[in-house]
């Protein structure tokens, strides 16, 4: 599979696409009390975690600050989930903190899996027939002979996504012969999507609720107790959400901003970048966590001179916005 190498995204998006999210460690947890162990850690009930349905979800500390988001996908008895490869060792590290409690239950990176992320229906139908027809809402997911598909949030234009996780070998693949396309590409598709991707930068820094994380249908608010899980439901309850995840362009921008840079209005501080991509036509598009009063302002990127930044739509309604 022909992947580019490019660091801009194509502007429109490719479409067939796949491409290898080399960005992404696959971690395996198994045990008879594996689903025990992830219950209490992250936002998603794992009852509903099954062979045709393979949620996101999120892990925080106790303040209810997300230091991981990931998608949970059943695999046999285990569970896998995928983890930035920039800082798989620093979540696994703290997650075995509660690992060590439950006695049988092992923790591992998938070295033979990979992900690929596929643009358009076309590669999801040649993997499995008629897959646009019968995975019809995020998270839907189908087993294969080699892994498993996963259809995702569509971009706001209504480009379908699909994940495809590889974990057994096969001898020809429709991958192998498949269209590539570029990193730059699949982070432009999942800022188009409104699918937020922790950094470094952002690390232990927003309630999941910040990153419209409820709206991918990354948390599960009635499934008891897990570690963040109070200050998430109070959020939720009392309605106390007072800034979230928006869609900004820009055009043009000498630089891609950096996750964690300043958004202004004015000169006041009202947001941060979270994920950002520059085009081939010289635009850059970025998710950032914004005060909802500050919103309709005029809004710059810090360091990025007085190129104003303009809204652009989500694939999903925000109401805690109104």
């Amino acid at each position: 599979m022909s992947q580019s190498a490019s660091t801009q995204a194509h502007k429109p998006l490719p479409r067939p696409a796949a491409i290898s999210l080399t960005d992404r460690a696959v971690i395996r947890v198994s045990g008879a009390q594996a689903d025990t162990f992830l219950q209490g850690q992250f936002s998603q009930n794992l009852a509903d975690v099954t062979e045709a349905f393979s949620p996101r979800a999120a892990a925080c500390n106790p303040k209810g600050r997300a230091y991981c988001l990931t998608r949970l996908v059943r695999d046999g008895e285990d569970v896998l989930l995928n983890l930035p490869v920039e800082s798989a060792d620093a979540i696994t590290g703290h997650l075995r903190k509660y690992l060590m409690l439950f006695r049988g239950t092992t923790m591992a990176v998938e070295e033979s899996a990979r992900i690929t992320g596929l643009l358009g229906d076309e590669i999801a139908d040649r993997l499995y027939p008629a897959a646009a027809q019968q995975l019809l809402r995020p998270g839907d997911s189908v087993k294969t002979a080699s892994g498993h598909l996963i259809r995702t949030e569509s971009t706001a234009d209504g480009l379908a996504r699909y994940e495809f996780w590889q974990t057994r070998r096969s001898d020809s693949s429709p991958l192998d012969t498949a269209t590539g396309g570029s990193l730059a590409d699949w982070y432009g598709s999942e800022i188009a999507a409104g699918v937020a991707r922790l950094t470094l930068a952002s690390h232990d820094a927003y309630v999941p609720q910040m990153l419209n994380w409820q709206h991918v249908g990354g948390i599960h608010f009635k499934k008891g107790c897990y570690t963040g899980q109070e200050v998430i439901a109070r959020m939720h309850f009392l309605g106390q959400l007072k800034k979230s995840l928006f869609r900004l362009t820009a055009s043009p921008l000498a630089e891609v901003p950096e996750s964690g840079q300043a958004i202004l209005a004015g000169d006041r501080a009202v947001g941060e970048v979270i994920n950002a991509v520059g085009y081939d036509d010289g635009s850059v598009e970025l998710l950032a966590v914004l005060r909802h009063d500050a919103a309709n302002q005029a809004l710059t990127v810090d360091g990025m001179g007085a190129v104003a930044l303009a809204p652009l739509p989500l694939p999903y309604q925000v109401p805690e916005r109104e």
